[in-house]
């Protein structure tokens, strides 16, 4: 065989890698267009999301300036009537913190999100892609928190509903 063609090798791979419709480093005209509409949605749900903090602090505020005046409520014991208006005022105030950063994550997705699409600069899109990434982590470990809380809460329920049909 004169041939130095072996026929059982392997393909030779191409020496240049294959390029997609933009050029390394540049978004598509689809990907403009999806952050283009992502973005104004994203800052609207930041700051729904300060808004709703406001209300359920104000709410917390309420139950803990109401916890006094329920005290006196008759037929109840005064210990247990301001102690739950208490906790519900503090478990609302807790749920105004925890929620904050999530919609401060969403507001600042959205505004890096515009803040690329004015200027073009890597530097906004990767905020962008940070505050999206702690998100996303945030809301993870704020489940994995609940789901692990879950069954503690429910043998307190337990206990709380047999000793109060004990009264």
């Amino acid at each position: 065989m004169a041939d130095d063609v072996n026929p059982y090798q392997s393909p030779a791979a191409e020496s240049a890698p294959v390029q997609s419709d933009g050029s390394a480093g540049n978004l598509t005209d689809a990907m403009q267009r999806y952050l283009r509409e992502a973005s104004p949605w994203a800052r609207f749900l930041g700051i729904m999301g300060f808004i709703n903090c406001g209300f359920l602090a104000l709410m917390g505020v309420i139950f803990l300036a109401m916890a006094p005046v329920m005290s006196n409520i008759p037929g109840l014991p005064a210990l247990i009537a301001g102690g739950v208006g208490g906790l519900v005022g503090l478990v609302y105030i807790i749920g105004a913190v925890f929620m904050f950063f999530p919609a401060r994550f969403t507001y600042k997705l959205g505004a890096k999100i515009r803040g690329y699409q004015r200027s073009g600069a890597d530097g906004d899109l990767e905020a962008a892609f940070k505050n999206g990434k702690s998100l996303l982590k945030f809301m993870g470990i704020l489940t994995i928190i609940c789901y692990a809380l879950l069954p503690v809460l429910l043998i307190i329920g337990v206990i709380v509903g047999i000793a109060a049909s004990s009264f």
